[in-house]
């Protein structure tokens, strides 16, 4: 017979005819030898309390179980099997110690239990000292607001590119979480630049006095950039008549077609560009100009899609278009969404509008 078995042999005669208050004795005697000399067990001795702390927390109240978790969760040896058992624990007051402290859970246990648990066991699991990405991918996913927020000011936790993009989207609408990404130095600078360019201005000005001089620098110059896209874009000329002349003589050739449509918007023929979607989608070039001037892409997309042209020519229309800056990164997926579901015959009424 094992040295456990015979162990839990011995308890179930100790306990057989005793109480809870009996067996919750004994589990706090049990917990404090193995406190007491934690660091001098070997595996063996380990796996031995693993299985005896199993048997005796079988019957015990949930206080128990939480002082047990609490006193545990910061021993790099706990026993492991115990700590998972804790771990996914439905109640909270158990599990949350042993998923914000214990070093004995790996990425796949808490992505198993982020993936299942509840809220406040996804923001146990934040407070970690250490996640991996693939841990704050899924806590990203299915984290309410409150467990973002905390996720997003872990400094030791690693985000995905992909989590970085869904965090950024969820900060469009959330200004506690938006001034928390702007603070990160891990932020990708693509998707810094597009949340400061989303953020308002009090968002903005938080900012500014919440970070480092160095980190003010380059939020001051992301904001420049674009203030500096709008001046000159604004008071560059624009003379459409070449244009005009030239698109007609493409018209009664027969040669205006999309594929023109997407080599203007392609090789930066911008004013080529402006008047042949004007004359396709039958609109004034001065209309056109001012839907590609403005920063929403609504407007040029209704255009193109009364055109009949496709996604990729629209694609190739936002990268090209007259805006204060390039379309982020993070509405890219949305205007595709957005293309494909106007119909013609709608965007032809709203473009008639």
């Amino acid at each position: 017979m094992s040295q456990a078995a015979s162990v839990i042999d011995e308890l179930e005669h100790v306990l057989a005819a005793g109480s809870s208050d009996r067996r919750t004795e004994i589990l706090r005697r049990v917990t404090d030898l193995y406190l007491g000399n934690a660091a001098g067990f070997n595996d063996e001795q380990v796996d031995l309390f693993d299985d005896v702390l199993a048997h005796l927390i079988k019957q015990v109240e949930i206080t128990t179980l939480a002082e047990l978790g609490a006193k545990l969760a910061p021993i790099d040896n706990a026993p492991h099997g115990i700590i998972r058992s804790l771990a996914h624990h439905d109640e909270i007051e158990v599990a949350g110690p042993v998923l914000a402290r214990s070093p004995q859970l790996t990425d796949g246990d808490l992505v198993e239990i982020a993936g299942s648990k509840s809220q406040g066991h996804l923001g146990a699991i934040t407070e970690r000292t250490r996640l991996a990405a693939a841990v704050t991918d899924i806590l990203i996913q299915r984290g309410d607001t409150g467990v973002v927020r905390k996720l997003s000011q872990n400094q030791g936790a690693t985000f995905s590119d992909g989590g970085y993009v869904r965090l950024v989207e969820r900060a469009e609408t959330d200004e506690h979480l938006a001034e928390n990404l702007g603070v990160r130095f891990d932020m990708p600078a693509q998707l810094m630049q597009d949340l400061i360019l989303k953020a308002t201005e009090t968002v903005r000005a938080r900012l500014l006095s919440a970070v480092s001089p160095d980190r003010q620098a380059v939020i001051q110059n992301i904001l420049s950039s674009v203030s500096d896209k709008v001046l000159r874009k604004a008071a560059a000329p624009r003379n459409f008549s070449r244009a005009v002349a030239l698109i007609d003589k493409m018209q009664s050739a027969g040669q205006l077609n999309e594929a023109a449509i997407t080599e203007f918007a392609e090789t930066g023929r911008y004013e080529e560009l402006i008047a042949g979607l004007a004359r396709v989608c039958a609109a004034p070039v001065e209309l056109i100009e001012r839907l590609m001037q403005n920063m929403r892409y609504d407007g040029i997309l209704v255009a193109c899609k009364a055109a009949e042209l496709r996604w990729p020519t629209f694609n190739a229309i936002l990268k090209a278009r007259f805006a204060p800056y390039d379309l982020p990164v993070t509405d890219l997926t949305q205007a595709r969404t957005d293309f494909l579901k106007l119909s013609v015959p709608t965007a032809r009424r709203m473009l008639r509008f």
